[in-house]
Formats: C-alpha cells, sequence, structure tokens
C-alpha cells in the first residue's frame, strides 16, 4: 500500500499533499517511515514535520504546542493594516502572529508572551523577545502605555466542549492554548481588563472568538472601557478594542 493510500486509510483529507510534506522532511527512508506512523497515529501533521505554513511564512511548531490556524490570518491582517511601531503577540503559542507580524514590518519591536514554558522555547525559535509568564504579567514594565498593537489569541473554548474538538487538538496541543473557561471567555476578560494599562491611547486590542460569543466578547471589551467592534470574515469572527 502507498503512503497515499495508507494516509488516506487513516482519515487524511489531504492525503496526496501530506505525503509530500511527509516525503520532504524525511531524511532517509526509515526516517519517512517513521513519519508516516506517526501521523497515521494521530500527530498533527505540523507536529510530524516541524513547521505550519501561516500567512505564506513558515513557522516552527514542536510537540505539544498549540498549532496556528489558518483562521487567525484576519487578526494579523488587522495588526498590519495598523502599521504599529510597538505590536505584542499575547498568549503568543507557537509565536507566529508575532513572527509574520515582524517579517510584514520590519521597523516594528514586537513582543511575544505566553505561559506555557513549551511554547515559549518554541516562539523563541521563531522571534526574538518572547517572555514567559501570565498575559500581561510576562512582559517588561516598561511597555506599559506604549504598546500600538496587542494581537491576543487567547483560549476560547468552553471547558465542557474541549472533549467536542477533533483529536488532534485535545491529544496533541496544550490544554492551556485552548481551555477558556466555563463560557470560553475567561482569559478574555482578564486581557481586556488590562489591555488600557498597557496600550498607549489610540492603541488596539484584538483578538479571536467564535460567532457565538461574539457579543459576550464585545460586551467584555466595552466593560473594559475600549471602543469596541466586531470583524468578521469568511470563516474567522475577531472583537478589535481602542483605547
Amino acid at each position: 500500500m502507498s503512503i497515499v493510500e495508507r494516509l488516506r486509510a487513516a482519515g487524511c483529507v489531504f492525503a496526496e499533499d501530506e505525503a509530500a510534506l511527509l516525503q520532504e522532511a524525511a531524511d532517509n527512508p526509515a526516517h519517512l517511515e517513521e513519519l508516516v506512523r506517526q501521523r497515521i497515529d494521530g500527530l498533527p501533521l505540523e507536529h510530524v514535520v516541524g513547521w505550519a505554513l501561516f500567512c505564506g511564512q513558515r513557522v516552527v511548531v514542536t510537540r505539544g504546542v498549540f498549532v496556528p490556524r489558518h483562521r487567525t490570518e484576519l487578526l494579523v491582517d488587522l495588526a498590519t493594516e495598523l502599521r504599529p511601531g510597538v505590536a505584542v503577540d499575547l498568549c503568543c503559542g507557537s509565536g507566529a502572529v508575532g513572527a509574520v507580524l515582524q517579517h510584514r514590518l520590519p521597523d516594528a519591536t514586537v513582543y511575544a508572551a505566553d505561559i506555557d514554558p513549551a511554547a515559549v522555547e518554541c516562539a523563541r525559535k521563531n522571534l526574538t523577545n518572547v517572555f514567559e509568564g501570565d498575559l500581561f504579567d510576562a512582559l517588561p514594565s516598561h511597555l506599559k502605555g506604549h504598546i500600538d498593537v496587542v494581537v491576543a489569541n487567547v483560549p476560547y473554548v468552553p471547558t465542557d466542549d474541549i472533549q467536542f474538538m477533533p483529536v488532534e487538538a485535545r491529544d496533541h496541543e496544550a490544554r492551556v492554548a485552548l481551555d477558556g473557561g466555563v463560557d470560553g471567555l475567561d482569559a478574555m476578560r482578564r486581557v481586556a481588563a488590562q489591555a488600557k494599562h498597557w496600550l498607549r491611547p489610540g492603541g488596539h486590542l484584538m483578538s479571536e472568538t467564535s460567532e457565538r460569543q461574539a457579543p459576550a466578547a464585545l460586551a467584555a471589551f466595552t466593560a473594559a472601557g475600549l471602543d469596541a467592534r466586531l470583524v468578521t470574515s469568511d470563516d474567522t469572527t475577531a472583537v478589535v478594542g481602542s483605547a
């Protein structure tokens, strides 16, 4: 049975594309067989090959770290349009958002932070200025009142809904990157409440959410004193607030 047939039998929808990427990543036939076995066993493709394509850029993604989703590219596009001088990728995971912003805006100073040590280690492979800690507490204090844009891709899956997520995410990504509490908005509320202390006047906070959670997410931004609005694309809903 060919690699494509084996991947297809395991439920990989894009078996031909995945087979090509696995072959590219393999050092030799034995290594290729090991990579194929890992993929068939359910390890996310990005964890198998060690990278994800995000905004057209290859970003290192190590095992256990949240795999950047294409839907989050909306946040990167919105942040890029603002041409920030100082930007922060909060709850950064692999640091994909920050890495792309740094690539697109070479004159900007980009920081990233995450509470998960594995994510921080991974993000440091993609960009500099990566800090470990709980939300804004991870950042250098001199940034208070001076940040132009914060992209906070916070965990927003309600705790009871994690069991319904695809196995690849549920079993292979850090729980802290997924679990948003009872209604999925615990971290978002905390970020919104702290944002005005860190944003410069006129600075922006943006975060991805679901269509179902959008009204409550918008209310959280407004309650924190931000001038907030919803922005949607074909598959993404984001809430954007300005200080």
